[in-house]
């Protein structure tokens, strides 16, 4: 693991006044689509250097993102990123089935044309990222991808439940883009936006249970393609 090749994607914060929140927003995101290794330090030295600020936004980001489960408490200041194991992995899974179907089902009541037709776009987009072998940008667009849907739930308490839980899931998604990687490497050529058009039709339709259950094989299609590449034992 290279250090900072994990922090190439941080860049210098430029407003004094929202230092704070920018650095905070940057790290939940990058956390977010697993630009970091499970288990790997966070050194607020580290991140300083990387953000080109001072050390107290930094602080203060790493403290609320280990409030939100997505770091865990280091030595000296410092967070670490959770270690992966089965058991954390199924938990993670069965509420973003829970929380991700709920809002699909209420998605699928409210949703307009123009919304379908902006989801068809985000799957396509999602395609030809894949087709360039871009595992990081892959995955940002499939996040990109599944909240539009559960922004078009109607509901304001959904989204930011889901994004808490897909921040907690980070470490796996790191897992999941070294594992991409190694597919296109071996020459694997897998369609993987077959399963967000079915969704896109389901909503199209106004089919609140197909839509539903399309997300849940799209959530349970990475789960078992997690779970088989933990060692045995983890």
């Amino acid at each position: 693991m290279n250090f900072k090749s994990n922090l190439n994607h941080l860049g210098p914060v430029s407003s004094r006044s929202t230092v704070g929140d920018t650095v905070y927003r940057a790290l939940r995101d990058a956390l977010t689509v697993g630009r970091f290794d499970p288990s790997q330090v966070l050194t607020i030295s580290a991140m300083s250097q990387a953000f080109q600020t001072s050390h107290m936004p930094v602080r203060e980001a790493l403290r609320r993102l280990t409030t939100e489960g997505a770091l865990e408490v280091g030595s000296s200041g410092s967070a670490r990123v959770p270690a992966v194991d089965r058991k954390r992995l199924d938990d993670i899974i069965e509420a973003r089935v829970l929380l991700e179907r709920k809002a699909t089902i209420l998605a699928a009541t409210l949703v307009t044309e123009e919304a379908v037709n902006e989801l068809a776009r985000l799957a396509r987009i999602h395609s030809e990222v894949a087709n360039h072998r871009d595992a990081h940008d892959m995955l940002l667009k499939n996040r990109d991808f599944h909240f539009a849907i559960y922004r078009a739930s109607g509901s304001l308490v959904l989204p930011s439940l889901i994004e808490t839980l897909w921040l907690q899931y980070g470490p796996y998604m790191r897992m999941l883009s070294d594992q991409l990687t190694k597919k296109w490497r071996d020459g694997d050529h897998e369609p993987y936006a077959i399963g967000h058009m079915k969704i896109v039709e389901a909503l199209r339709d106004h089919d609140a249970d197909r839509a539903a259950d399309e997300v849940e094989a799209d959530i349970r299609r990475t789960q078992n393609q997690l779970q088989a590449a933990l060692p045995r034992g983890f």
